[in-house]
């Protein structure tokens, strides 16, 4: 796996006006134009190495990610992946931390058999003023099925674009308030 070097800006890679030179720079390969690359920020008032290590922490992840149903470590690096998919489906890969930096940087990417290829890095960055931290999140895939597994993959809410946004933005009630709000009644609520 070649090594990835750090963007010289603050820009997230998802901003740059050549999506492949981006891809290459968040999977370390070059011939990339086929994947899709996402990427959302958001600020959380906590510190960086409270985040670092809740995200580290990858079976962490399946608290706040609404479509993982289950991350298994499989050593220091390795971790195995069990992801919701359109209609009941599920997709599992192996996936592989490549690098990283103590409270500023995991990335990784997806062995070469998994069912979904896939790579990306979540940067941890002191907010300005104070406000905590910057999590950003940067997501290369190659969608199953092209343009039309992408739009079925939307239309049943799994659509990665729309889930980076609303797991970030679970990871943020989470930390900041100990808890996900949602919709539903508690379980215990009476019924009208």
């Amino acid at each position: 796996m070649p090594t990835r070097t750090s963007p010289t800006n603050d820009a997230p890679l998802s901003a740059n006006r050549r999506p492949a030179k981006a891809a290459a720079q968040v999977s370390g390969e070059d011939s990339l134009e086929k994947f899709e690359l996402i990427g959302r920020t958001v600020t959380i008032a906590r510190p960086r190495e409270e985040l670092f290590r809740f995200w580290r922490d990858l079976p962490n992840l399946a608290s706040f990610m609404e479509n993982i149903e289950s991350i298994r470590v499989l050593d220091n690096t390795r971790s195995h992946w069990v992801v919701k998919a359109p209609a009941g489906q599920t997709v599992e890969w192996d996936a592989i931390i490549d690098e990283e930096r103590p409270n500023e940087l995991i990335s990784w990417t997806s062995t070469a058999e998994a069912s979904i290829k896939n790579a990306g890095r979540v940067e941890f960055r002191d907010a300005p003023g104070g406000r905590g931290t910057q999590v950003t999140a940067t997501i290369l895939y190659d969608a199953p099925g092209g343009t039309l597994g992408k739009l079925i993959a939307k239309l049943f809410q799994r659509e990665p674009n729309v889930q980076a946004r609303r797991d970030l933005r679970r990871f943020k009630q989470l930390m900041e308030t100990g808890e996900i709000a949602t919709a539903e009644p508690p379980a215990a609520a009476p019924r009208a």
